[in-house]
C-alpha cells in the first residue's frame, strides 16, 4: 500500500538537513553553558550532532532500547535504559503479553544497551544533566515509547528543563511525550504517520561505526573550542 505524502510538505534531506532545521528554532539556547544535546541511537545522534554544532552545545549520547513483541519486534511494548523501563500498557494488554516474556525481553536488551554504552563512551562517563537544560532529539517519534522511557530516566536525574527536539512525528506520540517533558519542538505532525522514513528523501540507516564517528567528531569539535 503506497502512502502519499502532502504536496505541500518539503521533505527532509536527510537528518543533517533535520538536525540543521530543529537547531535554527532552538538559537535561543545557544552558546549557553547550562545547555547539553542528547541524541537517541542510532538515527537520533546524527539529529542531535547538527543542534550541538548549531547551538554550540555539548553533545552525548543516550542509550534506549524498544522493546518489541516477540515474533513481530517492530510493534513496541515498551522501550528500556539503563535507568529503567516503560510500557505500552495498551499493546501488552491488547496482546496478553505475560510478565515472563516482558521479562525475557528486558534481559535481552539490557544486554544490547551495555554493549552499545561501552562502544558509544569508549570508557567516558555520560554528561552529567543535573541543572542542565537537556535537548533530547531523536529523529522521529511513532509511538513515542522510546522518547518517554529516555525522559523518565534523565528526570530521575534532576535536569533543570527537559526539552525534546524531533523532526516528525505522531500526533498520539506527541501527546504521550508532552507531559513528561518542558517543551516539545516537532516540525511536523503529519495525521498519518505511516513510517518515519517516509518524511526524509535519505533516510539510510546507520550502524555503530556511524554512531561512534559523529561522536568522536562532536568531541574533538569540543576539545578545540576550549
Amino acid at each position: 500500500m503506497w502512502y502519499v505524502l502532502p504536496p505541500s510538505f518539503e521533505r527532509f534531506l536527510d537528518r543533517s538537513d533535520a538536525g540543521q532545521r530543529l537547531a535554527a528554532r532552538l538559537q535561543a539556547y545557544a552558546g549557553r553553558a547550562d545547555v547539553l544535546t542528547l541524541g537517541l541511537p542510532r538515527g537520533g545522534v546524527a539529529i542531535a550532532a547538527e543542534i550541538a554544532a548549531g547551538l554550540g552545545v555539548p553533545l552525548d549520547v543516550l542509550v534506549v532500547r524498544k522493546l518489541g513483541v516477540p515474533g513481530h519486534d517492530e510493534l513496541a511494548m515498551g522501550a528500556l535504559t539503563a535507568g529503567g523501563r516503560v510500557l505500552n500498557d495498551s499493546v501488552v494488554a491488547a496482546l496478553g503479553i505475560s510478565d515472563a516474556v516482558i521479562a525475557q525481553v528486558v534481559a535481552r536488551e539490557q544486554s544490547e544497551i551495555a554493549r552499545r554504552e561501552r562502544a558509544y563512551r569508549a570508557g567516558l562517563p555520560p554528561l552529567d544533566v543535573r541543572a542542565k537544560t537537556v535537548i533530547v532529539a531523536d529523529d522521529g517519534l511513532a509511538t513515542g515509547a522510546t522518547m518517554r522511557a529516555a525522559l523518565m530516566a534523565l528526570r530521575a536525574q534532576r535536569p533543570a528543563r527537559l526539552i525534546v527536539a524531533v523532526p516528525v512525528a505522531s500526533p498520539d506520540a506527541c501527546d504521550q511525550v508532552r507531559p513528561l517533558c518542558d517543551d516539545l519542538l516537532c516540525l511536523h505532525t503529519p495525521g498519518d504517520l505511516h513510517a518515519i522514513g517516509l518524511w526524509y528523501n535519505d533516510f539510510s540507516q546507520l550502524d555503530d561505526g556511524a554512531v561512534i564517528r559523529i561522536i568522536e567528531t562532536a568531541r574533538h569539535a569540543s576539545a578545540s573550542e576550549r
